[in-house]
């Protein structure tokens, strides 16, 4: 049998708002994401949302139809074997939660792109979301047309000729479309056959681990006795190395320590154990690159309650990238004909997407292409980690760069 501990592929769903991919998340995984009470509240995502699922195949059904993530074939009912387990990542797509869905992107490793066949192509986010799988290049995406039942047939063809003329010139011309019905399962089947046959990523498990802190949590109920309360959990992604339970690890950039005599905070980093290591649904006695791990800690759960630590970095102590107040790049422009970019102003607030950082920063200084940026808090990257920039541009914040740290 298969080894379906972890995942192999880690992926994300972009898209414009409403455009079905909280929906497609579900209809892959069971699972709907969407649990943060604020998004509830205004039904539509607002925090990554992630789920795990196992690809499973009948061998009795041809392809597609013997793929499925259910615990029996949804073709003729038999057994099915687990083949491998995937990790997908909702981001939400409205335009003001832009960096939310940048820092997902940090992680990933393939994209199903969810475009609406309801309304014309492209909407904004669907622009803007195309601009970040080509700035992080990813290549293994799948567009993934949904709510075609909404529609008429002539309706859902002219929407796919809008999204190969829309693709055309992309990192990603060419790209599968895929019609689904999500509330039917319809197609859902030949999206799982498609991963299957995608290659996947090799890891790198022998170097100094390092995970992107994703999602904080304080696991403890109302009213538990003191003596029973547990420590903070970690969700995130290992990005290389090997992480075993019971070993102790440093948390970057750490807890801010407020001082009276420094014009800035400083911030020390956090040392703890790890308690248990989970993959969702199961404990680990080791977690290696592959979908997103949680990581129990003995962290005082008020630091990691409602995602406190998103953002942070996660290593062996001495082993750790250097935690940095303010850093210095080469600004690259994206090609948005829909804007006219301004120079950069001294002080200019601009929001920066390290790693799964999303961060406020302040322009310092710029030069031709090299610009300055004091940052409000630190960040622990690595270098050769890309910076995606936002500007406020007509009162927007506007996806219009991305720079390398430690360029």
């Amino acid at each position: 049998m298969n080894d379906t501990r972890q995942s192999v592929l880690n992926i994300e769903t972009l898209g414009h708002i409403d455009h079905g991919k909280t929906s497609l998340t579900r209809a892959i995984t069971n699972v709907w994401t969407d649990r943060h009470s604020e998004s509830i509240k205004r039904n539509m995502t607002i925090k990554l949302g992630y789920a795990d699922a196992v690809i499973k195949e009948c061998q009795d059904c041809p392809e597609p139809q013997r793929y499925t993530t259910g615990d029996k074939c949804q073709s003729c009912g038999g057994k099915v074997t687990p083949l491998f387990r995937i990790s997908m990542l909702d981001a939400p797509g409205h335009e003001t939660l832009m960096a939310t869905a940048i820092a997902g992107s940090s992680v990933i490793d393939a994209v199903l792109f969810v475009i609406a066949a309801n309304e014309p192509c492209p909407m904004q986010q669907t622009k803007e979301h195309l601009m970040v799988i080509n700035l992080i290049g990813v290549k293994n995406v799948i567009v993934v047309q949904t709510k075609i039942d909404l529609v008429t047939p002539e309706r859902a063809r002219q929407s796919r000729e809008e999204i190969r003329t829309f693709l055309k010139g992309s990192t990603i011309e060419g790209a599968p479309i895929v019609p689904v019905m999500t509330n039917k399962g319809v197609n859902i089947d030949v999206l799982l056959s498609m991963l299957v046959k995608m290659e996947k990523p090799k890891r790198d498990t022998s170097s100094d681990p390092l995970m992107y802190v994703v999602r904080s949590f304080d696991v403890n109920k109302p009213g538990i006795n003191a003596s029973e309360i547990k420590g903070g959990v970690l969700g995130g992604a290992i990005i290389k190395g090997t992480f075993k339970k019971g070993e102790h690890v440093e948390i970057r950039p750490g807890i801010e320590q407020q001082s009276q005599k420094a014009k800035r905070d400083s911030y020390k980093p956090i040392l703890t154990p790890i308690v248990g290591l989970n993959n969702g649904s199961e404990e680990l006695d080791e977690a290696k690159p592959g979908g997103l791990i949680g990581v129990s800690t003995e962290i005082d759960p008020s630091f990691t309650k409602a995602d406190g630590l998103v953002g942070h970095v996660v290593g062996r102590p001495g082993k750790m990238p250097p935690t940095q107040s303010s850093i210095t790049f080469k600004y690259h422009r994206l090609k948005r004909p829909d804007l006219e970019e301004p120079p950069f102003k001294e002080n200019e607030a601009v929001i920066l997407g390290i790693g799964t950082s999303t961060l406020v920063g302040f322009v310092r200084g710029s030069k031709k292409d090299n610009i300055a940026v004091d940052l409000r808090r630190p960040v622990c990257a690595e270098a050769g980690t890309k910076i995606a920039m936002l500007r406020n541009l007509g009162q927007r914040w506007r996806l219009t760069g991305y720079g390398i740290f430690g360029s």
